[in-house]
């Protein structure tokens, strides 16, 4: 995959500075909105049911988050997901914790009977999970058991069900439209001792679908997130290394992304 393509869709990103209506958990948010910043969008954190709609009517792309769900939350993401789907505004869903909470997957599984949003967002449980309704993990962390090649073919039957770009994170993360699957194996172990670095994502995915509408706005944002990580790293601890990420998801050159990226393309007959 040319980095050309990456670039492009980080410039497109700065050069707008979009706007982006995200509605997220209290445990995640203020890493959330200094990683849109750090990007050259906007954040709107707003989750109140009585103004999202008008809010995600402003916006340029609406992420979605059910981490620490609420009543009010449930109700405000529906509100502005049918807000997004009425005016042609690119969103995602994480569906965070589904593996190991009934509440979470009846609620998605619900909500993607109603609404089609452009990506769906998960780790490998979430994801297995999604296809799988019997299986079950416990906590918000991947199961280490499921394999590269297993969650490939639930990704691709996912994209295919619900006409939308999958993306599953992990050690490669796998990001997949039904036709092309593309592997992303940047990134370090350091990303998973902070928290919240799941919901970030998202967001940078939030952020490259307000320009680009395609699955390489998702594999921008997996790439830029990944490569920021091997950049950050320290001995020093988890708090060097998160400061570290916010200042490289702000000051990441063409140059560096282009040394470090390792990004594989196919298409779906050749796996």
């Amino acid at each position: 995959m040319k980095t050309e393509i990456i670039t492009e869709i980080r410039k497109k990103t700065m050069d707008k500075n979009p706007l982006i209506h995200c509605i997220t958990n209290p445990i995640s948010i203020n890493q959330c909105a200094n990683g849109v910043l750090g990007v050259g969008a906007r954040p709107m954190m707003a989750e109140h049911p009585l103004e999202v709609a008008e809010i995600t009517r402003a916006a340029d792309a609406l992420v979605l988050n059910i981490a620490n769900i609420t009543d009010a939350r449930m109700q405000s993401i529906k509100i502005s997901a049918k807000t997004a789907q009425n005016n042609n505004i690119p969103f995602i869903i994480d569906a965070v914790g589904i593996s190991g909470s009934q509440l979470r997957r009846d609620f998605i599984n619900g909500f993607l009977k109603e609404f089609s949003p452009t990506a769906i967002k998960g780790n490998y449980s979430e994801i297995y999970a999604l296809y799988n309704e019997q299986y079950i993990s416990a906590g918000v962390d991947a199961d280490s058991a499921l394999k590269l090649e297993n969650i490939n073919e639930v990704a691709v039957l996912l994209a295919h069900k619900y006409n939308t770009i999958i993306l599953a994170s992990g050690k490669t993360d796998i990001v997949t439209d039904g036709k092309t699957i593309v592997h992303i194996k940047n990134g370090v172990p350091q990303l998973a001792q902070i928290t919240g670095t799941g919901c970030l994502l998202g967001m940078l995915c939030g952020c490259y679908l307000s320009v680009d509408r395609s699955i390489y706005s998702i594999v921008t944002a997996c790439a830029v997130l990944g490569i920021c990580g091997q950049l950050s790293q320290t001995e020093k601890g988890n708090g060097t290394f998160f400061v570290n990420l916010m200042d490289n998801l702000s000051t990441l050159k063409d140059e560096q992304l282009e040394q470090l990226l390792k990004v594989e393309v196919k298409n779906i007959e050749e796996f």
